[in-house]
């Protein structure tokens, strides 16, 4: 096993973590500044949705209670009913239509377009549903040029009841802190599969066990969407951004923990 020397500092690790978690609480609660963004951008969507949207409901870190103050964006996900006649290229399309037209500039992204609202940023992801009823959804993806499906409930679930959220927030800053390109549902699922069988609550420790995994294991491990295993989670970064990563992580174990985020 890779030795670490992430050390104490002036106070134990887990309170020095535990003391950055909590300057970058964000508030998820009913009447959170974030989520008066979805009211916000509800006449313009349903407008865009011509009848078929079913809910604009958040989705991402900020649903699954992984989310940052210092990163702070939220994810909106955009049901559309199965019977939308577009298809899921054309309903990414006229999204972006419906953004210029309101004066929006928008990012466009993977399955998101982004968009700048109250100096928030916000991803909106439009889905299609599978079938009348049930939460399956057809997403485009744009880099593949096809669609895949999935199911966001089940990834909030997930995430949300792991008792690992703490550690996916700390790795969250130390990637955004440091820079790093690693999609968010690929962080959450390697760092549940690096911590797999651990101790519940030892933080510090298993911020380190998560970063072993990524340095020595990341290249290699395959992680599936678990809504969907024909969905290659780990495929959506190159073996590039795998290896930066990599590199990233080894160098995080032999620094302190102030210097891994602050």
């Amino acid at each position: 096993m890779q030795s670490v020397n992430l050390g104490p500092i002036k106070m134990s690790s887990d309170n020095y973590l535990r003391n950055v978690l909590t300057r970058e609480q964000v508030d998820t609660g009913s009447f959170s500044p974030v989520r008066s963004i979805a009211t916000t951008l509800t006449p313009m969507l349903n407008s865009w949705g011509n009848g078929y949207l079913l809910a604009i409901e958040p989705s991402g870190s900020f649903a699954k209670g992984t989310a940052n103050k210092s990163s702070t964006d939220i994810d909106l996900f955009l049901t559309l009913s199965s019977s939308t006649p577009d298809t899921l290229a054309q309903i990414r399309s006229s999204l972006g239509n419906c953004l210029n037209h309101y004066g929006y500039q928008y990012r466009d992204q993977n399955v998101s377009l982004g968009v700048k609202v109250a100096g928030y940023q916000v991803d909106l992801v439009p889905g299609k549903r599978q079938s009348q009823y049930g939460s399956d959804h057809s997403l485009y993806r744009k880099k593949a040029n096809t669609w895949t499906k999935t199911n966001i409930q089940t990834h909030i679930k997930l995430v949300r009841d792991s008792r690992r959220t703490e550690e996916i927030r700390v790795v969250k800053l130390w990637r955004d802190q440091w820079d790093l390109s690693f999609p968010s549902i690929y962080l959450e699922l390697a760092t549940l599969s690096a911590l797999h069988g651990k101790p519940i609550g030892r933080l510090s420790e298993n911020v380190a066990d998560v970063l072993r995994f990524l340095s020595g294991r990341l290249t290699t491990t395959r992680i599936v969407d678990p809504a969907n295993t024909n969905n290659v989670i780990s495929d959506d970064l190159p073996i590039s951004g795998k290896h930066a990563v990599a590199t990233a992580a080894r160098r995080a174990l032999s620094g302190s923990w102030e210097s891994l985020i602050r």
